[in-house]
């Protein structure tokens, strides 16, 4: 895939792309760096956590179609991070997605995302250790997008994160 090749050739430490198990649909991606001036650039400072991971899954149609992508870890909260590690961006879905986007714009902008919807590492002690799921991911994305295609996309105010 050509979106693989140009991200490991450019070699910055934006993001960094593995396969899982090979296949060239499925993607982990760790994104090292949000805005340095955010809650969430310390949070990961002071936890130690030197990325988050997310998958991404393109279907066999990409790049007409969006991929899927979800957050692994760590679990965060806000930042339109929803249950499952779903993500809320009208740009995943087929409406709001255009086949001229890359992989590193999505992620660039799926990061700046994070810092507006002032996301957080969570820390409670319970909800922190729940891992997210795929299953889980996917219905609220699903759900999220039917919310959407009825209301329209607007977005909130900062303090709504």
């Amino acid at each position: 895939m050509k979106e693989l090749q140009e991200i490991r050739r450019l070699g910055d430490n934006f993001i960094t792309v593995e396969l899982v198990e090979d296949n060239l649909y499925d993607w982990n991606v760790k994104l090292h760096q949000v805005d340095k001036d955010s809650a969430l650039w310390q949070d990961m400072k002071e936890t130690s956590i030197e990325f988050i991971l997310l998958n991404v899954t393109f279907p066999d149609n990409f790049p007409f179609s969006p991929p899927f992508m979800r957050v692994l870890t760590p679990r965060l909260e806000n930042g339109y991070v929803l249950d499952g590690g779903a993500i809320c961006m009208e740009l995943l879905t087929p409406r709001g997605w255009s086949s001229a986007y890359t992989v590193e714009a999505v992620m660039r902008q799926f990061a700046a995302s994070l810092v507006k919807g002032q996301g957080r590492i969570c820390r409670k002690s319970g909800k922190s250790k729940k891992a997210f799921s795929r299953k889980e991911a996917e219905a609220t994305f699903k759900s999220l997008v039917k919310t959407h295609e009825k209301y329209g996309w607007v977005s909130p105010p900062i303090s709504d994160g």
